[in-house]
Parts: C-alpha cells; sequence; structure tokens
C-alpha cells in the first residue's frame, strides 16, 4: 500500500485527547472547574466583562512631570553674538537661522545677558533679559523689540 496524505496517521503519542469538562465520572462532583462562580458556569470565561476604562488607565504607566503647552522663544547668548558677528551688524532673527544659533524663529526670540559683548551690534528680537539689554546698550548697540 502507497503512503499517501490520506492515509497517514499520526505517530504514537503525539495527540492528546481534549479534557471533557462537565460530563461527570471520575471528575467529581464539580467536574474540574471549583465550585460556584462566573467561570463555574457555561460560557463563564467569555462571559466575563473586559477591564473598565479606569482599570485600563491604572494599568498604563504613567510619565511624570508637566510638560507646558505654552510656545517657548528661541534662546540666543551676548557670548554666541560676539562670536559670530562683526562690529556694526544688523542681528535679526532671519540671520540667527542662517548663521545657525537657533533653528526657528516661529515662537519668537530671546536674547539672554550669559557672556559678555565687546562689539557695537543692532539686535532685534521678540525678548531680552535685563543684563542683555543693558550690556547692547553699554558696548554703543541698538537692544530693539519686536512685537509678534
Amino acid at each position: 500500500m502507497n503512503l499517501t496524505l490520506s492515509n497517514l496517521k499520526p505517530a504514537q503519542g503525539s495527540t492528546k485527547r481534549r479534557k471533557r469538562v462537565g460530563r461527570g465520572g471520575k471528575r467529581g462532583s464539580y467536574s474540574g472547574k471549583g465550585m460556584k462562580g462566573q467561570k463555574a458556569r457555561s460560557g463563564g470565561r467569555s462571559g466575563l466583562k473586559a477591564l473598565g476604562f479606569k482599570q485600563t488607565m491604572q494599568r498604563v504607566p504613567k510619565s511624570r512631570g508637566f510638560k507646558s503647552l505654552k510656545a517657548k522663544l528661541a534662546v540666543v547668548n551676548l557670548s554666541d553674538l560676539d562670536k559670530i558677528f562683526k562690529e556694526g551688524d544688523k542681528v535679526t532673527a532671519k540671520e540667527l537661522i542662517k548663521t545657525g544659533l537657533i533653528t526657528s524663529a516661529k515662537n519668537g526670540v530671546k536674547v539672554l545677558g550669559s557672556g559678555k559683548l565687546s562689539k557695537k551690534i543692532s539686535v532685534s528680537a521678540n525678548a531680552f533679559s535685563a543684563s542683555a539689554k543693558a550690556a547692547i546698550e553699554k558696548a554703543g548697540g541698538q537692544a530693539e523689540i519686536i512685537v509678534k
């Protein structure tokens, strides 16, 4: 007799008989389902309700802290302006993007007073710290505020 798919038999011991629950006999009075409760009834496991919204939210890992939705100004320090710009230059948002000091001026630009300024330059920005404005004017330059 030829061996084909239709007459193949599984290897001995490779198949296991499924557990026939609830048929009485050798499994005792509860048939392996334990005592009362939703899981002991017919349709028990599938009949269990899914988690509610609150329980789902409690299981999700939370990110800590607070992230503000308020737009932040791009920040530039006086020391950076002193390194890149020459005497008498006009510093605007476009110039700052060209030089690579800021990536975007979409939310505005703020000049901070960190470092020293030794050149006379005029700076146009949306905001200045008090020390930055004083340092620019002390060097002989102008600090012009642009209103959005």
